[in-house]
């Protein structure tokens, strides 16, 4: 009886994986952004593009969609 080698190719797993961690750094900091905008309203540095209303749903999008959806197809595959 002749024993079946076979191995996996984890490539698109740990492709995945690094995604994951990218975009949760990335959703992390500008969540902390945010959340120091809200103490210190000095932070957006009087530009338009980084005040709260504009970066809060680039934090929220950023987490859900970016860092969940890479985690959640990490661990599918």
């Amino acid at each position: 009886m002749q024993i079946e080698k076979f191995q996996y190719d984890n490539k698109i797993v740990k492709f995945f994986a690094i995604a994951t961690v990218f975009w949760g750094v990335v959703g992390m900091v500008v969540g902390l952004t945010v959340a120091l905008q809200l103490v210190f309203p000095a932070l957006n540095f009087e530009l338009p593009y980084t005040t709260f209303g504009r970066i809060r749903p680039l934090h929220t999008n950023a987490v859900i969609f970016a860092f969940v959806g890479n985690a959640i197809f990490a661990g599918v595959y």
